[in-house]
């Protein structure tokens, strides 16, 4: 009997440590297509969660695991309920309607957070009320009422505070002397006190967030326009430190010095902050998310993965596909491809324009989609 325990012991021992040691491998062979017109790699498929979320922006998961989406133009937030748990919404709610460009959610403590464009609202125990017209309580109205580059992602961070950006009201200019909160991102207290700002020179992030290893934060920014087809590059940046200038409006990318604002930056000598990853000129990067779930291959660890929403005024369109960024083990990036494709077929033909992703705690991703007010599940199968 005593052979026989020491037998069956040594066996579990052995089956838990091969399976620490599992990897997930990577399926070679021709793309998944998808609904008809996305394609993604062997082994991904991609299935709508929700459909009729109109507009539907950035996302936020509830701890019950109610999803709620913010809009842009409708002025809408939205809950959604997944009733059986099997990945497929029953039944989607508008919470509140009639605000100005409430792109932004964030979900902490019990209550949803909700960005406007100078106003931060909060709903409390949300899961509870959320289909009966909920009250919110109001948090700041001490924002900039400019609305272009008004609406914001939101988020709270590792430290409990809630990070706003505060874009800068136009395609270039400078406006620090009349409001130092334009072109940065800021972060308060969950009360809305206490507005500090992070980092400055950010033209409009409307994606971001924290490194799962280093904790840095990680942010797109979208380049700006009528310099041509080509440059400047949008941007994928890394915050290493306190006081950082990201550029905006004097220098965009790597070496691209604006041409109205670019003598007066040379002659600051400023250090500004170069981007981690030089990305698509026009794309328009929002949302940003590292994967770490056990879902995907092993090789996607720690991998960004970028919405990139499409470019709106280039000869030719780009963008409308979810990209990635690969790293070496020392952080550096490699490589800067596309993950999923298919919102743009040909060039007229926009199927969605991809805004905002999430993932959930099976390892699958969410993203959301403002043109065709679906939200998309992307999954792996070894």
């Amino acid at each position: 009997m005593r052979h026989l325990l020491i037998l069956f012991s040594a066996l579990i021992i052995s089956c838990s440590s091969q399976n620490e040691n599992d990897t997930i491998p990577e399926k070679s062979g021709p793309s998944t297509i998808s609904l008809g017109y996305l394609e993604a790699p062997a082994g991904f498929e991609i299935s709508v969660f929700a459909d009729g979320v109109t507009n539907a922006r950035q996302m936020a998961m509830s701890d019950s695991g109610i999803l709620y989406v913010g809009s842009r133009r409708e002025g809408k937030v939205y809950a959604i309920v997944d009733a059986n748990n099997d990945f497929k919404a029953d039944s989607v709610y508008t919470i509140i309607e009639g605000l100005r460009l409430p792109n932004g959610v964030a979900y902490k403590d019990g209550a949803l957070f909700v960005a406007e464009v100078s106003k931060i609202w909060r709903f409390d125990n949300i899961d509870q009320t959320y289909a009966n017209s909920p009250e919110p309580t109001l948090v700041t109205d001490e924002l900039p009422t400019e609305g272009h580059h008004g609406w914001k992602y939101i988020a709270f961070g590792p430290d409990d505070k809630l990070y706003v950006p505060i874009g800068a009201p136009c395609n270039i200019c400078n406006h620090e002397d009349d409001n130092p909160l334009f072109a940065t991102l800021t972060k308060m207290d969950v009360d809305g006190s206490e507005h500090e700002i992070v980092a400055k020179g950010i033209r409009n992030t409307v994606g971001f967030t924290w490194h799962p290893e280093t904790g840095n934060i990680w942010f797109t920014d979208n380049g700006r326009d009528w310099m041509g087809d080509d440059i400047p590059p949008c941007e994928l940046n890394e915050i290493t430190g306190t006081d950082q200038h990201f550029g905006y409006p004097y220098l965009h990318g790597n070496d691209v010095w604006d041409p109205e604002f670019g003598e007066a930056g040379k002659a600051m000598e400023t250090d500004f902050k170069t981007p981690v990853q030089e990305l698509g000129a026009h794309v328009a990067p929002l949302g940003v998310m590292f994967y770490t779930g056990g879902m995907f291959p092993t090789a996607y660890k720690n991998r960004a993965l970028i919405a990139e929403h499409g470019s709106w005024n280039r000869s030719e369109k780009v963008g409308y596909r979810i990209s990635q960024v690969k790293f070496d083990e020392d952080g550096n990036p490699t490589s800067y491809d596309p993950f999923i494709t298919g919102w743009l077929q040909g060039e007229e033909d926009i199927k969605g324009r991809p805004v905002s992703l999430l993932q959930l705690k099976d390892g699958s991703v969410l993203i959301s989609d403002d043109n065709s007010g679906k939200i998309y599940r992307v999954t792996y199968s070894i």
